[in-house]
This record gives C-alpha cells, sequence and structure tokens, in this order.
C-alpha cells in the first residue's frame, strides 16, 4: 500500500481549504504526485487558483548549487510570479504576499536539522504571521523514520539558517509535525493547518512508502545518501571532501595527502554499526579541491537494515580517524554565515569539535547527546500525531 501524502489528501478529499483562495505555493521539484506529476501542476489541474510560487535553497526548480543565492523571477511555463526564499530575503514580505489568500507549504524534507528547508519553514510561518495570511502545509514522509533520534540541540548562541531552533541533528518528525513545534516553540503565532497523511507509521523509511524518490537537492542524488547525510555532513565544517562534485556526496570523502588503505582499515577495525568503509580515489569536479586528486573512503550503509544505521556517529567516527591519520586535517575557521565555524553551526555548539579536536570526551558527549534526544522526544509529544507516538526509549 502506497502511502498518500497530504498534497494528495488535499487535493482528493480536502480541496474545500483552498475553495475560492489564492493560492501561494511554498515547493519545490520534488513535490510529487505517485505518478511524478509536480504540485503546482496537479494543483491547477484540480481548479485550483494558484497566484504565486516561492523556492528555497535550490530553487523552485531544485536546479541551484548550495549556497547560491536564488532571485526572483517568473515561472516561464506556468507564467506566474515566482519569488525566492533564499536571496535577498528569506522571509516572505507583505508585498510578495499581496496576491496570496493563504500559503500551501509542500516540500519534500530529508529528516535533517541542517537540510534548510526546515529554516524556510519557520520563515514561511514567521512571515505568514506577519501579514496575517493563513498557512497549510501538507506533510510528507521523513525519509529517516520518525524512531531513531540523533545528536545534541543547538545551544544558545549557535543558532543559523542551518540551526534555526534547538533540535536534535536526526529529529524524526515531519514537516507537518515541526509545523507545530515551531510554531508553539518560538511562538511564531501563525494560522495554521497541517494536512496529514495517510497510511504512514514512524517505523517506516521512505522505501516503504511506495513512493517514488526524486533527489530533493542536487547533491541528494539517492536514498542512501540521505541515510548517511545527517552524519556526513559534519564534514562540510573541515578541509576534507564531502563527496560534493562527485556521483556519490555524503557518501565518500577524503582529501589530497590522506591514505586511503590505512583511513578505510582503521574504521573497519573500530567494527561501527551499520556501515562498512572501502578505500578509494577520486576527483570532484566542484566545491573542495576541485580537478584535484583526492583519496579517502567510500561509506557502505547497510540500507537493507536501515534501523541500524546510526549515521551521526558514523560521521563523527570517520573525522576522528581524518583527524587522527594527518596533521593537515583541521576544521575551516569560520561558516559561510560570517560567525562561529561552520563545523560548530552543524554540531549545534562548540562542544563536539572541542573533543575531537583535543581527541577526549567524544563518548561521553555522544552519550549526553542521547539524553537530550530522549527528552526531546518527550518534551515534542504535543505534535507527534502518527504512530507510535513514542517507545519510550530512543534507540
Amino acid at each position: 500500500m502506497t502511502v498518500r501524502t497530504g498534497l494528495d489528501v488535499l487535493l482528493h478529499e480536502e480541496r474545500s481549504l483552498l475553495a475560492g483562495r489564492r493560492v501561494g505555493l511554498v515547493s519545490h521539484a520534488a513535490a510529487v504526485l505517485p505518478d511524478f506529476t509536480p504540485a503546482a501542476d496537479a494543483l491547477l489541474q484540480s481548479g485550483v487558483q494558484l497566484t504565486a510560487l516561492f523556492g528555497p535553497e535550490h530553487g523552485f526548480s531544485g536546479a541551484a548549487a548550495d549556497g547560491a543565492a536564488v532571485g526572483h523571477g517568473v515561472d516561464q511555463r506556468l507564467g506566474l510570479p515566482l519569488f525566492s526564499l533564499y536571496g535577498a530575503t528569506r522571509q516572505p514580505t507583505p508585498e510578495m504576499l499581496n496576491g496570496v489568500d493563504v500559503l500551501l507549504f509542500d516540500m519534500q524534507d530529508v529528516g535533517v536539522r541542517f537540510y534548510t528547508y526546515l529554516s524556510t519553514l519557520f520563515y514561511v510561518l514567521r512571515g505568514a504571521a506577519v501579514a496575517g495570511k493563513p498557512v497549510i502545509v501538507a506533510d510528507r514522509p521523513n525519509p529517516l523514520g520518525g524512531v531513531v533520534v540523533e545528536g545534541g540541540l543547538v545551544q544558545p548562541g549557535f543558532e543559523s539558517f542551518v540551526g534555526i531552533a534547538a533540535l536534535p541533528i536526526r529529529h524524526g518528525l515531519t514537516f507537518g509535525e515541526l509545523a507545530h513545534w515551531l510554531n508553539r516553540v518560538a511562538a511564531l503565532g501563525a494560522d495554521l493547518q497541517v494536512v496529514q497523511m495517510r497510511g504512514w507509521q514512524r517505523t517506516m523509511f521512505f522505501e516503504q512508502t511506495g513512493l517514488p524518490w526524486v533527489p530533493t537537492s542536487p547533491a541528494m542524488p539517492h536514498l542512501s545518501t540521505v541515510m548517511l547525510y545527517p552524519g556526513m555532513c559534519l564534514f562540510e565544517g573541515l578541509n576534507v571532501s564531502e563527496g560534493r562534485g562527485t556521483a556519490l556526496p555524503f557518501e565518500l570523502f577524503g582529501a589530497p595527502d590522506l591514505d586511503a588503505w590505512a583511513l578505510a582499515e582503521s574504521l573497519n577495525r573500530r567494527a561501527i554499526r551499520g556501515a562498512r568503509f572501502r578505500p578509494v580515489w577520486f576527483t570532484p569536479s566542484a566545491s573542495k579541491f576541485a580537478g584535484q586528486s583526492c583519496a579517502g573512503v567510500q561509506v557502505h550503509a547497510h540500507i537493507q537494515e536501515p534501523e541500524q544505521i546510526r549515521s551521526l556517529e558514523i560521521g563523527v567516527r570517520c573525522i576522528e580517524a581524518c583527524l587522527a591519520a594527518s596533521a593537515a586535517i583541521d576544521f575551516l575557521p569560520a561558516s559561510w554565515e560570517g560567525h562561529a565555524p561552520h563545523f560548530d553551526l552543524l554540531a549545534g555548539g562548540a562542544a563536539l569539535r572541542t573533543c575531537l579536536r583535543t581527541g577526549d570526551g567524544v563518548d561521553r558527549l555522544l552519550d549526553e547527546w542521547r539524553l537530550a534526544a530522549a527528552a526531546f522526544v518527550a518534551d515534542s509529544l504535543f505534535c507527534r500525531v502518527y504512530e507510535p507516538i513514542y517507545s519510550g526509549e530512543v534507540h
């Protein structure tokens, strides 16, 4: 049985929510029906009065590069105004919403706090509240499931566009649930309604939903990429390639001066649950070390047993091994946001970088993060609408 997304339910059961209203759609190329019909086309074909489009990082088409500013324009195929929420502003302004009665948010996420579509959701809710416009969120699956939660919370002073609120790195919530969580915890004051999915359970990973996977951004091509992303994205904060500019972003890492064989052997000796490691050599076409030959490791996650994968721990152990392998490996000094090392913004604070740099306290910090994640699960019961709501433990 295929899970029915919030968009599917909205079009077939709750279309009255949009009747007679001018609709602004916040979406991207990955938001499709099971037959790959894009959200905007599905709405127009159902007679919805769509008057404006809004796109996140990577743009409404999903084609823009990581971190690249996107401008406003007109969708050439649909003839609709297209506003960027990843350019001059990240919050929809009252002027952008002049021709809109209600905002419909429909985006496929990857279940990770620093994937910026979550921050776009935050600013959509806040901007809509300022403009006095209601928001409808059409829910979609968390591809990592809703049971495993990993990582510490964002600490005060480390809030950013990759850490918009005090959430774990792998939060275990859907966007519909997160919308309720953000609206209450951040006191955004949005007039919010969520159209829930039918048939999704927290124990489901994306391949169990029956839905097609469409890449959510240029560097998120496969479900295996999604499974490793919560931990492997931390390499963005080091002078090590995280695989951007290759066919396997976030599934391999490396640098010109590493010993691939020794690194893979070191990691395999650790017997990290849910993964094995293979030496590789690659030349990125973009991003770090573009055009240079790199030696490193490909992470082979046991995707046949996704419930066994602890992607954050995999990433942390890979970084430990890199730091131990070469004195040339180090953390990047600053972030693209202009404050604090980027690694700290991804991790939610400076503690992990400090432990990794000194080589002491990583295990203790991961234990503390497990306790923080368990407390977050208990504190977020009010927004959890899919079964099982809470297993009583964080795996």
